[in-house]
């Protein structure tokens, strides 16, 4: 090995064009950005979806929907869900409180019963909303529905 023979790994140091160096280096005067206009001049960035000056795609398609800032959303539950719970725990009563600590609903959610599968127990229900048909289960099976 030779000090003068050493040089870098093949492909690990890229040469760029040296532009801007004079006319002989044929990438002089405009330094190949060619003539006037906005990527000629330097601190040019374009900006995220521009086209050329053409109308851009997220401009030219249409908008669509609505969101409506009063909506109520509900947690969806069923009385099987609630029926294998009662059965789980022995409860008669079952609150919100009861459905947040076993993970059938979060802190905030508003808690809607729903008459999918059945009831046989007598319970106290306790929720912000009901099906017609759900409290009609509850109650057939002897329960209450208490909306909070």
């Amino acid at each position: 090995m030779n000090l003068s023979s050493l040089k870098p790994a093949a492909g690990s140091v890229k040469v760029g064009k040296r532009v801007g160096r004079g006319q002989g280096s044929g990438k002089g005067g405009t330094a190949a950005r060619g003539h006037k206009g906005a990527q000629s001049r330097s601190g040019y960035s374009r900006k995220l979806g521009f086209e050329g000056g053409q109308m851009p795609l997220q401009r030219r398609l249409p908008k669509f929907g609505f969101n409506n800032i009063n909506r109520v959303e509900y947690k969806a539950l069923n009385l099987d869900a609630i029926q294998a719970l009662a059965e789980k725990l022995g409860a008669t009563v079952i609150s919100i409180d009861l459905l947040r600590e076993n993970g059938l609903c979060a802190k905030k959610d508003l808690v809607k019963v729903l008459n999918r599968g059945e009831i046989s127990s007598s319970l106290e229900v306790q929720a912000h909303g009901f099906s017609a048909s759900a409290i009609e289960s509850i109650e057939k099976a002897g329960g209450k529905a208490v909306q909070l």
